[in-house]
């Protein structure tokens, strides 16, 4: 189904994080950029579609006015919000916003108390960011958030949380936040988690992959889908592909369908691809129809890539 490609050297190898690869896809310049976390420093690769140019760059972890930190680096995403799309960078000292290619940071906000999720209000462009409110769910600390973005359709939930313990946060946006469930986990972590037409799709550090309805918190599904722990689940959103990626050096690629008679999402199994003697920290799909995706591991210095065949 899948077949390797060439892969993208990248300047440092990728450290043992959750989700440790972001992907942008930038259809009207044909490129496609690419992050991976090394200590403090956000290594970045943008990628021309056909392969030819690569252009990288590297961004430190640090404070305004501080020549250097040794400030650790917990999470680089890209973030795409309606008008603009932002990176955002977390790391022990506070969160960092840069224009997508990294050439401008528009914001920072330090982080001096143990403060949990966080909301802010950007602008269509600019500087001006605002810290809009602070949101109290989790107990433990948070490992993973998603989105679901529902174009004209009308979603009841719009955001999920998780934490170290398992437990899952659903919320709903607008001028506040509201909590609409708790899912309670089992003391286990859970890694990654997506959200994909109504249903909180999470992996965990069992290697087990459960689909909740996220409103209600009802287990639909669950699989046994990895041998050792999740590090990484993506959805491409238009196909309903979902990718997870483990310790165990596999990626599989599953199926999510709606079923019709129970209305409640179902997955299947479609494929393996097994990157040998590596541990690995993130995968992603390249595209919204999950036609390639991208796999990083721990203290490899390269991002692998397949496509359909």
């Amino acid at each position: 189904m899948y077949r390797k490609e060439k892969s993208i050297q990248i300047k440092n190898s990728a450290s043992a994080l959750y989700n440790n690869l972001g992907v942008l896809r930038i259809a009207p310049r044909r490129l496609t950029c690419f992050t991976a976390v090394h200590a403090n420093v956000v290594n970045m690769v943008s990628a021309s579609w056909d392969g030819l140019n690569y252009s990288h760059r590297q961004l430190q972890s640090k404070e305004p006015n501080v020549a250097t930190s040794t400030s650790l680096i917990m999470q680089a995403a890209f973030c795409a919000l309606p008008s603009r799309d932002l990176l955002v960078v977390t790391s022990q000292k506070g969160i960092q916003m840069y224009e997508s290619d990294g050439s401008t940071m528009v914001y920072w906000h330090a982080l001096d108390t143990p403060e949990t999720n966080t909301v802010f209000d950007v602008p269509s462009k600019g500087s001006n960011i605002t810290l809009a409110d602070v949101i109290e769910g989790h107990k433990e600390s948070i490992t993973d958030m998603a989105s679901e973005c529902c174009g004209g359709e009308v979603c009841v939930a719009d955001l999920v949380s998780a934490d170290d313990g398992g437990n899952l946060c659903v919320w709903k946006a607008g001028e506040e936040f509201s909590l609409l469930n708790h899912i309670p986990g089992f003391d286990i972590s859970c890694s990654s988690v997506k959200l994909w037409k109504g249903t909180a799709v999470a992996g965990y550090g069992t290697g087990q992959i459960r689909l909740y309805e996220a409103v209600t918190g009802i287990l639909h599904a669950e699989v046994n889908a990895h041998a050792r722990w999740i590090y990484s689940l993506d959805v491409a959103p238009f196909s309903g592909l979902l990718l997870s990626a483990a310790e165990d050096s596999l990626v599989r690629v599953w199926l999510l369908s709606m079923s019709p008679e129970s209305h409640s999402v179902e997955i299947g199994h479609l494929h393996n691809e097994c990157v040998t003697d590596t541990q690995i920290c993130g995968a992603k799909f390249c595209d919204s129809d999950g036609y390639a995706f991208a796999v990083t591991g721990y203290d490899l210095s390269e991002i692998i890539r397949y496509t359909q065949s």
